[in-house]
């Protein structure tokens, strides 16, 4: 257990009260101020959760209830790839790990992943050959066909060919085979050298002009990365008005940790994939598991309801099955940001501001924009919006992800169905 809060329930009560309009709040003079510039009201109102809830606004904040045991802290708790950065920080490093041979031959593909098809494991096999010892380093510098087909599957689930390369059968909301495979090709390495090679990618990735690409094999990729201003502004905002400030990402944890240290968030509040190590400190290709789960082969990930799971384990110290359910509000992160449907159901479950960056992720824009609770902020990207989406979101059909991994209508609390929702920030 990383962290608890113990509110008193009157205190609860308080705070828990809908906000007021916007600009109808009185600022904290205590308080610190957000000072970057936002989309709309946004500023406004993720202020004013700042003075309700931080702990510079004295008894009546985010410090009633506590007692000399228990911190009493706010949590705030966002995603990171595309939510604080502009582009994605694993897939920084797995490009700069590709250019410099860093992935080790596994004995079979199919060690890397329980997923992983014969159809996928033929396809790297024969890309990227068994001219090196198993545990020795890929030449994949050189060989453009294995470092084609290794971002295929990264980024589409498919070989080159097209063949799916994963199947069987998976809760989709709690992992996503490719998301997990990423820390699993880097088994055979060291958290540390994990880390070097993401201190490497990031000096890459910040010098590059924004807008850069590079090409992989056949592949065009981003190759600069940037924090975003806004984002940077609020997290230091925030620990600043005493909040315990959290990343939750579905990247692998030693990358998250280099990165979020950027922002001033060290590694025991950075949550990611943790891969589990052999008696030699090496990375394997299981993970910690949560909520009842043990360590598997990335069958329960920080992906969707796993983000929540992870939450609730290690800030809130619910353990069990209980850790995949929504919690008491006192048990919930005051502010929760995110860009992407992985990141729905902890954003959801924020008492005091739900912050989505638009990415038109159709089951977060939908919950987005319903806007069911009247906490929910929606900004374009803060660096290259995307346009607006044509058609309205299919809330109404097909916009949730059922475990199973099919589409189905997005419900309300109270069971009634989200109705379609027309994208109107961007």
């Amino acid at each position: 257990m990383r962290h608890l809060l113990a509110w008193t329930l009157a205190a609860a009560a308080t705070l828990a009260a809908a906000p007021t309009a916007p600009g109808a709040a009185t600022s904290h003079p205590r308080c610190p101020r957000l000072t970057a510039p936002w989309y709309g009201d946004a500023r406004d109102r993720l202020q004013r959760v700042i003075d309700e809830r931080g702990a510079c606004a004295g008894p009546e904040g985010g410090t009633e209830g506590s007692t000399e045991d228990v911190p009493a802290r706010p949590v705030a708790a966002f995603d990171w790839d595309n939510t604080i950065t502009k582009n994605d920080v694993t897939d920084a490093t797995l490009s700069w790990a590709l250019r410099h041979d860093r992935i080790l031959r596994p004995a079979r593909w199919t060690d890397t992943s329980q997923w992983l098809t014969p159809a996928a494991d033929r396809a790297l096999t024969e890309a990227c050959g068994t001219g090196v010892p198993e545990g020795a380093a890929l030449p994949t510098a050189a060989q453009p066909r294995c470092t084609d087909e290794i971002l295929e599957i990264r980024e589409h689930g498919t070989t080159m060919t097209g063949a799916p390369a994963f199947a069987g059968t998976w809760n989709h909301r709690r992992t996503v085979p490719q998301y997990a495979w990423v820390p699993q090709l880097f088994a055979g390495h060291t958290p540390a050298q994990l880390s070097a090679y993401a201190r490497a990618a990031r000096r890459e990735a910040l010098a590059a002009p924004v807008g850069a690409t590079r090409t992989l094999g056949t592949h065009t990729v981003p190759a600069y990365v940037r924090y975003y201003d806004q984002q940077r502004d609020l997290v230091r905002t925030l620990q600043r008005a005493g909040f315990d400030v959290y990343i939750v990402s579905a990247g692998s944890e030693p990358i998250t940790e280099v990165w979020s240290r950027g922002i001033g968030v060290d590694p025991a509040h950075t949550l990611a994939i943790r891969s589990v190590l052999d008696r030699h400190g090496r990375m394997t290709t299981r993970n910690e598991g949560c909520g009842g789960i043990p360590a598997t082969r990335g069958e329960a990930i920080p992906y969707i309801d796993g983000k929540r799971c992870r939450l609730n384990q290690e800030v809130y110290g619910v353990q069990g099955a209980a850790a995949w359910r929504r919690q008491p509000w006192p048990q919930r992160p005051a502010i929760a940001g995110g860009d992407a449907d992985t990141d729905v159901t902890f954003v959801g479950d924020a008492t005091g501001a739900h912050l989505v960056v638009n990415r038109n992720k159709p089951e977060l824009m939908c919950r987005a924009y319903d806007d069911a609770d009247g906490r929910w902020l929606v900004t374009p990207m803060f660096l290259g919006p995307l346009p607006r989406r044509p058609d309205p979101y299919p809330c109404s059909t097909t916009a949730y992800t059922a475990p199973d991994g099919s589409g189905r209508p997005l419900l309300r609390d109270d069971g009634s169905v989200v109705p379609d929702q027309r994208d109107t920030v961007y």
